[in-house]
């Protein structure tokens, strides 16, 4: 791809530029990228990255090569290939998505949170199972060690969803009425959830019990304000 400027004003040329064989392998494209700066520099895209209405949330595979994109309407889930710069699968949802996870390295293991309190699975082939929390879900995150899912929303509550035994295990019960946001610390593994009062629990997932409590929002709260 080629780049003029014009009065400040920056204009790339689509169908300019060197391109790479696609028989070559990643090895070679990669040696070629280090000796040419025409192929280090240039930029390639991703054909229809894009969503028909609007896009929520949208993640990359930890390998690196997969871009996952949720949103509407209709509530639907697209899957890019970065290596082949394309749409590799589309799949439609019975509801909103809130957040989801992609638990493997590549697209195969997919957690879904959605807005009617489902938690909906989905493997390499499509829909696994599906399950539902007692309240609605904002936020969730996954603990690696203990194949735990978290799972934070309208309730004072911490569900806990164990994938090995399949089975909800016993919630933690936070100080907060709701809890918005939680995510696991990816060094030591302590659990936080953000608090609809304004304060950060940490939770130590080993002995399932609090071990810090941060009030974030004590300096806003005076006498005329909630």
């Amino acid at each position: 791809m080629q780049v003029s400027s014009l009065n400040e004003v920056k204009i790339y040329s689509l169908s300019a530029g060197r391109s790479l064989p696609e028989w070559l392998s990643d090895r070679k494209k990669r040696a070629l990228q280090k000796k040419d700066v025409d192929i280090r520099r240039r930029i390639e895209l991703i054909q229809d990255f894009e969503m028909p209405t609007v896009s929520t949330k949208i993640k990359v595979s930890r390998d690196g090569q997969y871009i996952m994109a949720v949103g509407t309407y209709k509530p639907r889930i697209r899957c890019y290939d970065t290596y082949q710069l394309s749409q590799k699968f589309e799949r439609c949802l019975d509801s909103e998505v809130v957040t989801f996870e992609i638990l493997s390295d590549d697209y195969s293991k997919i957690v879904f949170l959605q807005c009617d309190r489902y938690v909906e699975f989905h493997s390499q082939h499509g829909h696994y199972y599906r399950t539902r929390i007692p309240k609605f879900g904002r936020d969730f995150s996954y603990h690696y060690p203990s194949c735990d899912l978290y799972f934070v929303g309208a309730s004072s509550e911490v569900y806990r969803l164990n994938l090995e035994q399949g089975r909800f295990l016993n919630s933690l019960q936070t100080e907060a009425s709701e809890n918005n946001v939680c995510d696991i610390n990816p060094v030591h593994y302590l659990f936080a959830t953000g608090t609809a009062e304004g304060k950060v629990e940490c939770w130590d997932p080993r002995t399932r019990s609090r071990v810090g409590l941060l009030d974030c929002a004590l300096s806003s709260v005076t006498a005329d304000t909630e």
